[in-house]
């Protein structure tokens, strides 16, 4: 069992940075940021194998976002940049502690933080 705390996030403008932080309990094989805007499914942002340090990421993101983990911590960190309205969303940290898996899919990952909303205003 993992348990996942989320932090961060917030209000921004449109071009502004936030960062999102994910403690875990832990110890994952993998661990990635979901994100679900009103009426839409749960999509797949970025992830990242903890013991290689690969990286995922979805298209719309790519070049803005940046995830990374702290082998002290046990904590994964999304840095956000130029952000869009589109970016606005409830995001998740998710943790998987079997191997493999596909990176992507939601329903690789068994464990779930609470969700923490990032708006971004227009």
């Amino acid at each position: 069992q993992v348990q996942l705390v989320e932090s961060g996030g917030g209000l921004v403008q449109a071009g502004g940075s936030l960062s999102l932080s994910c403690a875990a309990s832990g110890r994952a094989f993998r661990m990635g940021w979901f994100r679900q805007a009103p009426g839409k499914e749960r999509e797949f942002v970025t992830a990242i194998t903890w013991s290689t340090g690969s990286t995922y990421y979805t298209d719309s993101v790519k070049g803005r976002f940046t995830i990374s983990r702290d082998n002290a911590k046990n904590t994964v960190t999304l840095q956000m940049n130029s952000l869009k309205p589109e970016d606005t969303a409830v995001y998740y940290c998710a943790a998987r502690t079997r191997f493999g898996g596909s990176s992507n899919s939601r329903y690789e990952y068994p464990y779930w933080g609470q969700g923490t909303q990032v708006t971004v205003s227009s």
